[in-house]
């Protein structure tokens, strides 16, 4: 903590080095005025909205957990639960291959997606998945999001035109190699087959709350008032900006530039920025369309703003993304379930001899996780 006497030196400090950085904000202000040519309203639509999130272990409450297991759960804005799972950072990679796709054959939206890509094995869908880290289990859970997305996008049956949103942009370096270009491939060919054989028109996009390149971009944005039109609206985001703040050129370079003679491994979508609410105050956010469908911006968006129009409890973000992610928290009821199930295989695997150890310590761990919360 500073105390009181050190306060004004750090003001001093603090004033003079954002006088230095006032040429570094002035060439902000100067590159977001050349986005204002592109900004364009949107206009509301109405469609069904889906969207997808998920919940892992690692982010509920439960406070005995010995052996660090992750709860794998990914539902959708309905509440229908897509997938389920339980590893921990001692998972056998092999043999949780093989329980997703066994001698070729899926046994889960993962495995189908493995089959899909040409992957037999887990490490050959990510090189994260190599066990060497234990954080290979948050990779595991991007890799189970991703696959729930590709199988409701190639494998669902759509009753009306549906916008399918990610939570989350459409770019990740979880993937090996191109998979994640050859996902969307795959994902744009069953769009082209739904839209041909059942006349249904389906749209992919992902939304992201908060971005390395917004948070450059928001304080120059609001300066330059590119956004000051009184309506929502939105505007494509040029890449030699979105190349200033992510350094690796992959995470930027998206497949249609990859088919001019330029390598894509970790990006299928073109980004924007959106602001669903009307006035200069409303929050805005970064968007992903998927590339192949950047043409329908303005459809998706215009389905997007309807949808965020009655966000709540945070305004203006897409109402069918928080009604995911409240449906997929692990909380209250929910993590007394995991705790006490969690408990009772400790209590088996040590025996009934121990078992009131297992009780001692749960019941300790309980009252200093309550005492310091």
């Amino acid at each position: 903590m500073f105390l009181p006497e050190q306060l004004p030196e750090l003001r001093r400090r603090i004033r003079a080095q954002a006088g230095r950085d006032k040429a570094v904000l002035d060439d902000l202000v100067a590159q977001a005025r050349e986005m204002a040519g592109g900004v364009r309203p949107i206009r509301p639509r109405s469609a069904t909205s889906v969207a997808l999130t998920a919940a892992d272990g690692g982010n509920n409450a439960v406070t005995f957990n010995p052996f660090a297991l992750q709860i794998v759960r990914i539902v959708d804005s309905q509440g229908k639960e897509l997938f389920l799972d339980v590893v921990s950072p001692a998972s056998d990679i092999g043999e949780l291959s093989r329980a997703h796709l066994d001698a070729g054959r899926p046994r889960s939206v993962l495995g189908r997606m493995m089959a899909d890509l040409g992957v037999s094995d887990l490490r050959g869908l990510s090189p994260v998945l190599s066990g060497r880290s234990p954080r290979w289990v948050e990779s595991y859970r991007e890799l189970c999001e991703w696959a729930t997305l590709y199988d409701l996008v190639c494998y669902h049956d759509f009753a009306a035109d549906t916008l399918v949103v990610h939570d989350g942009l459409l770019r990740t370096k979880v993937f090996a190699g191109d998979l994640l270009i050859r996902l969307g491939r795959l994902m744009g060919t069953a769009i082209d087959r739904v839209a041909r054989e059942d006349r249904r028109r389906v749209w992919l996009a992902g939304l992201a709350k908060r971005t390395a390149v917004l948070d450059r971009y928001r304080l120059a944005m609001s300066l330059a008032g590119i956004f000051d039109r009184g309506t929502p609206c939105f505007v494509r985001v040029p890449a030699h900006l979105q190349e200033d703040v992510y350094r690796w050129n992959d995470y930027v370079r998206g497949p249609v530039s990859a088919a001019e003679g330029a390598t894509a491994r970790s990006n299928i979508g073109e980004m924007y920025f959106v602001r669903f609410g009307a006035r200069s105050g409303d929050p805005v956010w970064t968007a992903d369309v998927l590339a192949w469908q950047a043409a329908d911006a303005q459809t998706i968006f215009g389905y997007l703003q309807a949808d965020a129009s009655a966000g709540f409890p945070v305004p203006f973000y897409p109402l069918s993304l928080q009604e995911a992610d409240a449906h997929s928290r692990v909380a209250d009821l929910d993590v007394e379930i995991v705790e006490n199930s969690l408990v009772d295989a400790v209590r088996e695997l040590v025996g009934r001899e121990r078992a009131h150890v297992v009780d001692a310590l749960r019941l300790t761990t309980d009252v200093a996780a309550r005492r310091y919360a």
